[in-house]
């Protein structure tokens, strides 16, 4: 059975360097069967499986040539350890919501089966921390059954993370969206472990990995490389090994309880992340 999974979390946390490193980890160690569907409009959510930003969009396939043209061979391309990768795009800059080029694509990717049966895993990678409007469609209309929270010690990001439990927390009843837990991307701040691990207990999930920060990641990504492409015997291509074995194998999937605004800066002042 295919199992569905939107990531979310603050823009510039690290998102999609975090997303396509962990399923190029699921390919290499785990030999699983990974679709790859990016839903920023900014289409780089699938770079470094595909080897750089060499994708037409699917918005841009249905403006120039129309919806008959759109089809898995068409749009969808095939990068490291066979992953399938497509992406959404948005309209022309400053015309219309990039947002319903996420609800078009996801239905448009539906219709011509592109989800097919033999998949292990289908990546939905939405924008920033957007959970309004058609960025919310993964989670509010069921089409991603699990989610992931990337974030890191810094206040924004929690505060980001806390936002989208909102999210989570009020599509939940209808669609059936449970959270699978917090990624922390460390950005080495002071006591940054112990601020994820009980920021995750109060919402009610679990931290369920910490990627240390490593330069190696940024040489795999000007090389338009995941790690475990660039290195794989490197100990960072085993951190997204491990994060991908604690997903493949998670059975703690919760409806959140986000935390009030009192709550989370007190929590914020706790961990000395206010002067």
């Amino acid at each position: 059975m295919t199992r569905k999974i939107a990531i979310y979390g603050k823009g510039g946390i690290g998102k999609s360097t975090t997303q396509q490193n962990t399923a190029g980890a699921m390919v290499h160690f785990y030999d699983k069967n990974i679709f790859i569907h990016g839903c920023d409009p900014k289409a780089d959510s699938t770079r470094l499986i595909l080897g750089g930003m060499n994708q037409k969009t699917l918005m841009d396939v249905l403006r120039d040539e129309g919806e008959e043209k759109i089809t898995v061979d068409r749009v969808v391309k095939t990068g490291f350890g066979g992953i399938r990768c497509v992406e959404s795009g948005g309209p022309e800059p400053g015309v219309g919501c990039a947002g319903r080029g996420v609800i078009t694509a996801i239905d448009l990717m539906e219709k011509n089966g592109a989800y097919s049966s033999d998949l292990d895993f289908v990546f939905f990678d939405v924008l920033g921390d957007v959970v309004c409007g058609g960025f919310a469609m993964p989670i509010r209309e069921g089409k991603a059954e699990e989610v992931y929270i990337v974030a890191s010690g810094e206040m924004m990001a929690v505060y980001a993370a806390n936002n989208i439990s909102k999210g989570l927390l009020k599509y939940a009843k209808q669609s059936g969206v449970r959270l699978g837990g917090i990624i922390c991307n460390s950005r080495k701040v002071d006591r940054e472990v112990e601020f994820m691990e009980e920021f995750a207990k109060a919402i009610g999930t679990q931290l369920i990995h910490v990627i240390p920060r490593d330069n190696i990641v940024q040489k795999a990504e000007f090389n338009k490389k995941t790690v475990v492409e660039f290195d794989a015997e490197c100990q960072q291509a085993h951190e997204y090994g491990e994060l991908a074995r604690k997903i493949i194998e998670n059975k703690n999937f919760v409806i959140p309880k986000p935390l009030t605004m009192d709550e989370l800066e007190a929590m914020v002042v706790k961990y000395g992340m206010v002067d």
